[in-house]
């Protein structure tokens, strides 16, 4: 691989240290049911807190779909929008439903404005009418948990959902326009598996393996130019190119554990002052990075064909920057281009394709250039990440009230649909859609880990089965496949990646390590005692 100039390395650090560092944690499926054990729980009055879909229909005709949340109290919802039964609406008078309606209800749906009274009193007047469920509309545009009141009767056998303001408005509003409008009420659950999360596994696996064989073949490269007779160099422009085609950057132990302390400040920035300016500004970052990372591949590529090997190897020195290939001059237009298009049409629904390959594109250049030395840095790096991982996603949520790193992620309070820097798929047969979507840290820090046994396996001329390459990719791939499994019987709640992937990884290589009595030197030196066959020639030609 070929690094055009420094100030391209400088950029690619600069992102995963103050961006991409900041998410090595979060595999998400999109929250369906929210447990609570903070809120009061006692017979009769323990439901766990559903999204409910609320679909409408107006004089007749499908309409909007709304969604609430529904009660802790009640009978639970169908799950299944077949057995939903379609209802009248009707509109409480008085709106708040703290007295007996003045209007008759023969099984409608009732629509009632929070306070003045309890919810559980809401709900009983409301069952005593006549009414077959009851809509509560909050007092703001978001939802909130509603739970029993102490010595309340809670003996109700009607629906009891909440929805949030602008929908109760909009529902009212065609009322006093004398539409007849109305409603099912049905909570679907979340499919045990979904594709989305096969082809993101894969998506991840597949992206290690590639990238774990580019910096092999690299560092195999690498070494044998280095070996090799030194050569009258005749094109100046053709030296520069030469002399900094090499430009990895090694992870040292300091720098694994001021990782942690970077990343957790970024963090808890990012958590307090998140806003839609602020996405801004990472997606601007994105598109830097990913053009960086997609040109680097498509230079690759193109360059192992004879056709584009000349201008892969034909080279401009361009001021401030350094020197620049032909091809890097001629890709880079169509990878800026890409980034724009992606930026300007991120909200679509076709646009997490653009984003899957900038990132793709961008974590395999990062593998590629940063390293890590030997299996010691590797562990604390990893284990860093694995305590950070766990603190952010879980402990947080003693601190903060919730967990930091899932509300960044998925960018609360930005108006943003979640933060660029992750690779996502549309949920394909989840009735609640959204995304499955994976940090990528999950992807970067394991690999870097991983990368560094295939190079020490190919520097010690070993094949698969006779290296640590095939074990440790295995134990990365079931750690996610169980980092899958636990997010499923969660309900959707994000879980962190690492905290699976970490030991299945780093423990396969400590112990296969210690098993062959080469720890030592994958711990300190982090290459083999002999260095491979074309090696050992390319010094014996140069001597």
């Amino acid at each position: 691989m070929r690094i055009e100039s420094v100030l391209s390395v400088f950029l690619l650090v600069i992102g995963i240290v103050f961006v991409f560092g900041v998410f090595p944690v979060v595999v998400c499926g999109g929250d369906i049911v929210h447990e609570d054990e903070l809120a009061p729980k006692r017979p009769g009055c323990q439901n766990k807190f559903v999204l409910v879909k609320v679909p409408t229909w107006i004089d007749g005709k499908e309409d909007i779909e709304y969604v609430g949340v529904g009660a802790r109290f009640g009978p639970t919802l169908e799950s299944q929008e077949k057995h939903a039964s379609q209802t009248q609406l009707a509109v409480a008078d008085p709106p708040d439903c703290c007295s007996t309606p003045k209007n008759k209800l023969t099984g409608e749906v009732i629509l009632v404005q929070r306070g003045n009274c309890s919810f559980t009193t809401k709900a009983n007047i409301a069952e005593e009418a006549g009414a077959s469920a009851i809509l509560i509309v909050n007092n703001n545009t978001g939802l909130f948990k509603m739970v029993c009141e102490e010595e309340a009767d809670i003996d109700i056998q009607i629906p009891t959902v909440m929805l949030p303001k602008d929908a109760g408005l909009s529902l009212e509003g065609l009322m006093q326009n004398n539409s007849m409008v109305s409603v099912q009420l049905y909570s679907p659950k979340r499919p045990a598996v979904d594709v989305a999360e096969v082809f993101l596994w894969l998506m991840a696996v597949g992206t290690i393996l590639c990238a774990s064989y580019w910096s092999a073949w690299s560092t195999k490269e690498a070494m044998i130019q280095q070996e090799t007779t030194l050569k009258d160099v005749s094109d100046e422009f053709h030296g520069i190119g030469e002399n900094e085609s090499i430009g990895f950057v090694d992870i040292s132990t300091k720098s694994a554990i001021l990782f942690v302390v970077v990343a957790s400040c970024f963090l808890i920035m990012l958590y307090k002052f998140m806003s839609y300016w602020f996405i801004e500004v990472l997606v601007v970052l994105f598109c830097i990075g990913g053009v960086e990372g997609l040109q680097t591949c498509l230079v690759s590529i193109l360059s192992s064909f004879r056709c584009f090997q000349r201008a892969a190897e034909s080279y401009i020195k361009v001021p401030l920057f350094g020197a620049f290939s032909y091809l890097a001059m001629a890709v880079s237009p169509f990878c800026i281009a890409f980034a724009v298009i992606w930026a300007k049409y991120r909200r679509v629904s076709f646009a997490w394709i653009g984003q899957d390959i900038l990132g793709i594109a961008l974590i395999l250049t990062v593998l590629q250039i940063v390293r890590v030395p030997n299996l010691k840095v590797g562990t604390v790096l990893l284990s860093c990440a694995f305590l950070y991982d766990i603190f952010w996603v879980f402990v947080s949520k003693a601190w903060f009230h919730e967990s930091v790193m899932i509300v960044v992620a998925r960018g609360d309070k930005s108006g943003e649909d979640g933060i660029p820097m992750l690779l996502k798929i549309p949920r394909m047969f989840d009735p609640w859609g959204g995304y499955s979507i994976i940090g990528f840290g999950d992807i970067i820090l394991p690999g870097l880990l991983l990368a560094f046994s295939l190079r020490y396996d190919w520097l010690a001329n070993r094949n698969l089965r006779g290296g640590y390459f095939l074990y440790a990719m295995s134990a990365y791939g079931l750690g996610l496949l169980i980092t899958y499994v636990a997010l499923n019987i969660m309900d959707g709640h994000g879980q962190p990646a690492l905290l699976y992937i970490v030991p299945f990884t780093l423990g396969t290589l400590l112990m296969l390590g210690h098993r062959r009595g080469e720890l030592k030197h994958l711990w300190t030196r982090g290459e083999p005692e002999c260095p491979c066959p074309h090696v050992q020639l390319q010094t014996q030609t140069s001597q």
